[in-house]
């Protein structure tokens, strides 16, 4: 820590170094051929061109120093001699530290060794760096670090800045897929006077000029199926859904789901939606494959379809295999594989086997409840290639249209991938009397209240429909091989830091 404030006290120092010598150390706009990287693209012998970035390494040969610029989109090496830019930018270039911002006009050529490098003829300080990075540019080792300053671990961690770029473009590939199949984008409100669509304790919030107890939203479902009711047939939302419920390696308070409702369709015709968005989405996002990796020619698959999960120390510890057509098994076809009697038992005796099995249930779980940590632990936590979960009971899913065989059932899939839920898509339930009997049956549990508005808006008509949620934080986990939902979060939710 001394060290440190040494350093950051030299800094101040050049800081005011710069100020008398009359240099801005905060400097103005300066005009860029481009990005980094498109200096580098537009690179030629001779050419005169303009670039800005942070200094990330500086090697000092006397009376010539070269220094590297980078920005998100790579690095450049530049040249800096006294004979080109005179005694006075020297004195100024000394006053600068790696992580300072500069901009720089210089004469593209070609070192020895082939490195594209500008000679610098004039640079302009644009931002000074008072405090140093961290591990001298080779990256933030405390994980905790990486996401209290996610900053510094953009700027040291090519890895996780590349699993961002990732997101980023999982997020405008899903738009594009999404309107090239006739979905309109549309948005919902985040303050809601009823927290419906899902069953989770809502944060709470006051607006003062109307003096309405509000909620941020848990889910966007009840305003998008009102925009059926209202004509839409297909429509999507690519939304922030907010609840106060714990944290984990899956779960963060605020996340981002993609939401769609597709009138006339059911639960089936989502399933193939869904699955070719997510083989889609693998296919665009994941196409540069490493060096080692086999390719498609090689295999006879498509190996943008074959996820690798590595350790912490890089070590495959799994391959997702996303080839199509994804397994499709019933509920309770499933909870037999485990126990082929599991139905035929009675409550206590499940209790019991429970025990049996390992699984850890509360005394107070009603019996659809025991059956489901039984799925939860012996049948979702051990899936890891995809699996829609169809045809599950229907106390689980209190807005899914009954099935027409066996109304204890509801026409729903839970798609699983890498152990853990990835997304919901139901045949929606459009009977308003039975929807209203659903919702009074699930708020006795006290974590949602009757939404009147909706039902009012059900009893004017909605077409049957199938529908859909996608967490695209637990999907951008899965598409980039990310362990933690933090990983994929460019600001998570953290504990106020202790002293």
């Amino acid at each position: 820590m001394e060290d440190e404030n040494n350093l950051i006290a030299l800094r101040r120092e050049k800081l005011e170094s710069l100020r008398t010598k009359g240099v801005t150390p905060f400097g103005a706009a300066f005009e860029t051929t481009g990005s980094i990287g498109d200096v580098r693209e537009n690179f030629s012998e001779g050419q005169t061109l303009r670039a800005a970035g942070r200094i990330t390494a500086h090697r000092d040969m006397g009376k010539s120093h070269f220094v590297d610029l980078r920005d998100a989109t790579g690095r450049m090496q530049i040249y800096i001699h006294a004979k080109e830019v005179g005694p006075e930018m020297i004195e100024l270039f000394n006053l600068l530290d790696l992580g300072d911002f500069i901009g720089v006009e210089g004469t593209c050529f070609l070192t020895k060794t082939g490195e594209p490098t500008l000679k610098v003829h004039s640079f302009q300080v644009l931002a000074k760096s008072l405090r140093p990075l961290p591990e001298k540019w080779h990256g933030l080792q405390d994980v905790e670090a990486r996401y209290r300053q996610r900053y510094l671990d953009l700027l040291t961690n090519e890895q996780s800045r590349s699993v961002f770029e990732k997101r980023i473009a999982i997020m405008r590939e899903t738009r594009r897929f999404m309107e090239g199949r006739g979905f309109l984008e549309v948005e919902t409100p985040m303050l809601q006077a009823v927290a419906g669509g899902a069953a989770a304790e809502p944060f709470r919030t006051h607006h003062k000029a109307l003096g309405l107890e509000l909620f941020l939203r848990i889910a966007p479902e009840l305003y998008l199926k009102r925009l059926l009711v209202g004509g839409f047939n297909k429509v999507f939302e690519l939304n922030r859904n907010f609840r106060n419920e714990g944290i984990s390696r899956k779960h963060n308070p605020e996340f981002t789901m993609l939401e769609a409702y597709w009138a006339y369709a059911d639960f089936e015709k989502i399933a193939e939606l869904v699955e070719e968005l997510i083989c889609h989405l693998a296919e665009q996002i994941l196409k540069e494959r490493a060096p080692s990796r086999p390719t498609e020619s090689e295999t006879g698959q498509n190996t943008s379809l074959h996820i690798e999960h590595k350790d912490s120390e890089g070590t495959v510890t799994r391959t997702i295999n996303l080839t199509r057509p994804w397994r499709r098994a019933r509920y309770r076809d499933l909870i037999r594989e485990i126990d082929p009697q599991w139905f035929d038992y009675s409550s206590e005796k499940r209790r019991e086997r429970c025990a049996d099995l390992g699984v850890e249930i509360n005394p107070r779980m009603a019996d659809y409840e025991v059956t489901q940590q039984i799925f939860e632990k012996l049948v979702e936590e051990k899936t890891f290639d995809p699996l829609f979960v169809t045809h599950c009971p229907k106390e689980l899913v209190p807005l899914a249209k009954q099935n027409a065989q066996d109304d204890s059932l509801v026409d729903v899939y839970e798609l699983i991938i890498n152990g853990q839920e990835i997304s919901p898509g139901y045949s929606e339930l459009n009977d308003p009397v039975v929807q209203r009997q659903r919702l009074i049956e699930q708020s006795g549990e006290e974590t949602q209240s009757l939404d009147e508005e909706f039902l009012l808006a059900l009893e004017h008509g909605m077409p049957p429909a199938g529908g859909f949620g996608l967490g695209m934080d637990r999907l951008t986990m899965l598409l980039t091989g990310a362990e933690s939902i933090r990983d994929v979060i460019l600001f998570p939710l953290l504990r106020p830091k202790r002293d």
